[in-house]
């Protein structure tokens, strides 16, 4: 009996030693999580790497092309402020001359070869005025915004997407309207989505004639115009060219856009673009293509903006090779 208690007793102590170091162990683990700090697991959003060396390649470019146009303002500027100190000049001198003219009129002087050479420099000062004023005018009215307006034929080349209809379709007709007016008259008009398919049919490989009630049907057509769209604007540019080029028309082309999904890859597009639109003998296209993009996708989640990033280097591109301007609008709405 004495040798069971035993044997019971030290099974006893030891069961007891192992719940107080167990206790003791909770004890310290309740301390040291007690005294840290909570610590916040931030959760990330990690990209591949080649989606970040693309963005930065795209950043870099634009930050080159921002630069690039900043010299270009600074330039223009500098030309416009010397032409206007010149047309400054030339108005004082000719002021100062009629003065000269008029004096020598009232003294009734026989100065005849003074005063025949005081009318030859009026006049060519005049004509000198006249040539200036006339270059300030064609430089001013040839470009709005960066855009060049010198064509007499305009194409919309226009994305009926689901991103662009649902979201973008008010501002697009902004768009269209503001771009109409910038050419008070032309000698056609056609509209176009990106599938090259035609908003009237009835028009289909013809000019739309440019008069007051047809620009309104345009704008009232187009409302509720949502024919099938891939996101790509390759079928409507090659469409455009293709069946309304002439050499005796000066044509530009609007993209319209948000995205580029599918037609391939931007060199593709490209190479694609360059085999139709060639040079002429002067090194200029068959047609100039603008491009308006609008940010209806870079608004959205960050995993769905890459084909919005994938337009705006395509259009950037597309339209520097093709003698035309790209413009990313701010909002869509």
């Amino acid at each position: 009996m004495r040798r069971r208690n035993r044997e019971t007793e030290q099974f006893s102590i030891s069961f007891l030693d192992v719940a107080s170091c167990g206790f003791g162990a909770i004890i310290i683990l309740l301390m040291i999580t007690k005294s840290a700090a909570p610590i916040t697991e931030e959760v990330t959003e990690t990209l591949p790497a080649g989606v970040i060396q693309e963005l930065q390649e795209q950043l870099f470019a634009i930050r080159s092309q921002t630069e690039e146009l900043r010299q270009e303002l600074n330039s223009a500027e500098s030309r416009n402020a010397s032409v206007q100190q010149m047309i400054a000049s030339l108005r004082s001198q000719r002021q100062a001359l009629e003065g000269d003219y008029a004096l020598a009129r009232e003294q009734g002087d026989d100065t005849t070869e003074e005063i025949g050479q005081l009318l030859l420099a009026r006049q060519t000062l005049t004509e000198e005025m006249q040539r200036l004023f006339d270059t300030a005018q064609v430089q001013e009215s040839s470009y709005i915004g960066g855009i060049p307006v010198d064509s007499e034929y305009i194409i919309f080349v226009i994305d009926t997407s689901g991103s662009m209809y649902e979201n973008a379709w008010g501002r697009m007709l902004e768009v269209i309207e503001e771009t109409l007016d910038v050419y008070p008259e032309v000698l056609g008009i056609q509209v176009m989505n990106d599938m090259g398919d035609y908003m009237f049919d009835s028009f289909r490989g013809q000019w739309i004639p440019d008069t007051p009630s047809r620009r309104v049907q345009i704008i009232s057509t187009l409302r509720s115009w949502d024919p099938y769209s891939n996101s790509s604007p390759v079928e409507g540019v090659t469409a455009a060219i293709g069946s309304f080029y002439s050499p005796d028309r000066k044509i530009s082309v609007y993209v319209l856009g948000d995205d580029f999904q599918q037609g391939g890859s931007i060199e593709q597009v490209l190479r694609t673009i360059d085999r139709i639109n060639v040079e002429d003998a002067n090194g200029d296209r068959l047609v100039r293509i603008h491009g308006i993009g609008f940010p209806v996708i870079l608004s959205g989640s960050a995993r769905f903006q890459q084909s919005g990033y994938r337009y705006a280097s395509l259009m950037r591109e597309l339209t520097q090779r093709n003698g035309g301007t790209f413009v990313g609008l701010n909002d869509f709405r």
